[in-house]
């Protein structure tokens, strides 16, 4: 492994000492957060929510650039400028990229109320992940103050990506392709940096077949249940776990009543695969599905919605810098992969080197223990901003052989 401590203006340990010294700060912000509640789908909460962090960036000296929306949350862009020199002006930014909606509606507070207890802060949205947005400003602001701020941060803020980022997916890649690396700061997986994450896909089936008397005219009626079933297991079918691929009908309807033959019947499925080739695939075999019963006739709309953040080279450099960054302060970092999805799909898919889970050590998340681990905060944002602060992964150079 290539050493990286002489990138380092400042040695890790002493960042470490930093954040230390900044978590209490760093706790009341994001508990600050954390009770301004920002479901996806109530746009002044979320609004709300991203006016808090705003305000946090304007205190610490960077530029706001609200995009604003009409059905989601306003989209926040902070960007923090080095000192100028020469050197800091021909480097690429580097995007950091985070939310602030949560799963949970307004009120849930009142059920899991903010707070410290056993060694963690609960509450909804800690982990997943109003904390890492915290921890990327806190990083920040150690950067600044040690004066060791060599290129552009730019941090997104977005407010859908809950909901598979309908509205912030074209600013999120127009931003990330002019940059040298993408930091995304959804939580760790157990003490890892991910660096793979699976793409997902979601489909929905429509079955139309014909009504009937169930008793007096069975032979006359289409069943679109029955022919629902037959279509779930096909798909199901699909799936093959030594590839990584799972197809799985979550969601199903049909019928009116016990004694009608049911003329509709409908299913949503979802699928993730960890190659781009296997949700090309998928795609055409969902759009070649035909009934068996010719009286039936079949609807299926979906896509794809992200695709799979694959283990790239770019992305394992990334890696070993954190992990490298990590011993210097005593710790290992492991690396792993997901079935779920983030904006790092959209970036990595670019080409752009992403890493991931940047963000709080917990567990919990979208589940009633929602929780951080304090002694992990720390130690996690000192290592994000030993990140910024160093050149993200190059390329290592081809010796020239003449």
């Amino acid at each position: 492994m290539t050493p990286v401590t002489s990138q380092l203006p400042v040695p890790m340990r002493a960042l470490l000492a930093g954040a230390r010294r900044k978590q209490p700060h760093l706790l009341a912000f994001i508990r600050e957060l954390v009770t301004a509640e920002s479901p996806s789908d109530a746009k002044a909460a979320v609004d709300a929510c991203v006016a808090l962090a705003a305000a946090r960036v304007r205190e610490l000296g960077g530029r706001v650039k609200l995009h604003k929306q009409r059905a989601f949350g306003d989209l926040l862009e902070a960007r923090f400028c080095p000192p100028s020199r020469p050197k800091s002006r021909a480097l690429q930014p580097i995007l950091v990229l985070g939310h602030l909606d949560t799963v949970w509606p307004v009120s849930t507070l009142k059920s899991m109320p903010c707070r410290l207890s056993a060694g963690r802060l609960w509450g909804p949205g800690t982990l997943d992940m109003k904390a890492g947005v915290a921890m990327a400003l806190a990083a920040i602001e150690m950067l600044a103050e040690a004066e060791i701020m060599e290129r552009e941060i730019v941090l997104l803020v977005t407010s859908d990506e809950e909901v598979g980022s309908p509205v912030s997916r074209p600013l999120i890649e127009r931003m990330a392709a002019g940059c040298a690396a993408v930091y995304v700061l959804e939580p760790a997986q157990g003490l890892a940096y991910k660096t793979a994450r699976k793409g997902i896909g979601n489909w929905r089936i429509d079955v139309h077949g014909l009504s009937a008397h169930a008793g007096v005219d069975f032979a006359k009626g289409a069943n679109a249940i029955r022919e629902l079933a037959r279509i779930i297991e096909t798909v199901s079918g699909w799936t093959d776990l030594p590839r990584g691929i799972t197809v799985s009908a979550g969601v199903a309807g049909g019928g009116t009543k016990s004694n009608v033959i049911p003329a509709h019947a409908w299913a949503e499925v979802d699928v993730r695969f960890p190659r781009r080739v296997d949700g090309s695939r998928i795609a055409r075999q969902f759009a070649a599905l035909k009934p068996a019963d010719p009286r039936c006739t079949l609807a299926v709309s979906g896509g794809v919605n992200r695709p799979p953040m694959e283990r790239r080279s770019g992305t394992v450099r990334l890696y070993r810098q954190a992990q490298a960054l990590a011993a210097e302060m005593g710790f290992t970092l492991p690396e792993a992969s997901t079935g779920g999805g983030s904006d790092g799909n959209f970036t990595s898919a670019l080409g752009v080197p992403t890493l991931d889970g940047m963000g709080a050590v917990g567990e919990g998340a979208h589940a009633a223990h929602e929780s951080v681990f304090l002694e992990h905060l720390a130690p996690r944002t000192a290592l994000l901003a030993g990140m910024l602060a160093i050149e993200p992964a190059p390329k290592p150079q081809t010796r020239s052989h003449a």
